[in-house]
């Protein structure tokens, strides 16, 4: 699978995963805007040191150096001012848009009652905002074209409850709303939008859940495991769109929503609810897709409107 005349925009690309993903489309022919700050990586308080030189470029001259095609960008996705100008810096060096990956974001953890302010805007701004800053100016030249991939960003922390991560997941979660309410118009533009949720070691040193670091747990789930997915995803053959994947150590799955039957009582009390809890919980479920209709056919079966009033005449 081919990416030649492709120009993909990866942000937070000079580290990371978001290095893995520009090496891979630049390896498989596209144009790559590798955007990055250059800062330091703090998970807390976002104090960290800056290297010496911004990531990015080391990035870039390793793509071109293996003839690949790429460019550097250093604007932040926290502002709209900076995500238009990361798209125009794609169609000046390379006349258009035709792939976004919105990999960058800060992350902040602190137990829930002591996230700070200043945390919880780092992370609304670059996790939800930044997906939003970037993809709109891509969006407008995706739908002149009618063509587009775009691959948003979630967590695990969305779905798995990561203690002291409250603040994150909520950020997390809140790109899946986002990739869900952008892919019900995407595809008559002829635009395709999913989320990704990536399980990668990064911070060297640190552990993942119950395994604590090593040299073979960060070989186990190298950021290089998670790339497959996201080219797929970006590619013209893809044809999915609006859907969530948990990806990782060579693993791929779908991560979905789903409603149970539940119960339709219109003289419930707190203790018929208590009461009825368990089937409310338990009952067959059914997927929440696009073109799921949710609750709404449960909760107005048996509504008669009221009949139409002749014009008074």
């Amino acid at each position: 699978m081919r990416f030649d005349g492709r120009v993909a925009i990866v942000t937070g690309a000079g580290r990371n995963l978001g290095r893995e993903y520009a090496m891979a489309f630049a390896a498989r022919g596209a144009h790559v805007v590798v955007n990055d700050l250059g800062v330091g990586i703090s998970d807390s308080d976002g104090a960290a040191d800056t290297p010496a030189s911004n990531p990015a470029f080391d990035v870039v001259a390793e793509i071109t150096a293996a003839g690949g095609s790429a460019i550097v960008n250093t604007d932040s996705v926290a502002t709209s001012a900076g995500g238009r100008a990361i798209v125009a810096a794609a169609v000046e060096a390379f006349g258009t848009v035709d792939i976004v990956v919105n990999n960058a974001g800060q992350v902040r953890m602190a137990p829930f009652a002591e996230l700070p302010d200043a945390s919880i805007d780092a992370l609304i701004d670059t996790q939800l905002r930044g997906p939003l800053n970037v993809s709109r100016p891509a969006w407008a030249i995706m739908a002149e074209k009618r063509f587009g991939r775009i691959v948003n960003v979630s967590s695990g922390a969305a779905f798995g409850g990561v203690p002291g991560g409250s603040g994150y997941g909520m950020a997390k979660m809140g790109t899946v709303g986002l990739t869900r309410g952008m892919a019900a118009e995407a595809r008559k533009q002829g635009i395709l939008v999913n989320v990704v949720a990536p399980y990668a070691k990064t911070r060297p040193g640190s552990g993942m859940g119950p395994w604590p670091w090593s040299a073979e747990l960060a070989e186990w789930l190298h950021p290089r495991l998670v790339a497959p997915l996201v080219l797929y995803l970006a590619h013209e053959h893809c044809a999915v769109n609006g859907e969530w994947f948990t990806v990782g150590a060579g693993h791929v799955a779908r991560v979905g929503l789903d409603l149970t039957d539940g119960i339709v009582d219109r003289h419930a009390e707190p203790e018929t609810i208590a009461g009825d809890m368990a089937t409310i919980l338990s009952g067959e479920r059914h997927a929440l897709d696009l073109a799921s209709p949710g609750p709404m056919p449960t909760m107005m079966h048996g509504f008669g409107p009221p009949p139409a009033r002749s014009a008074v005449r």
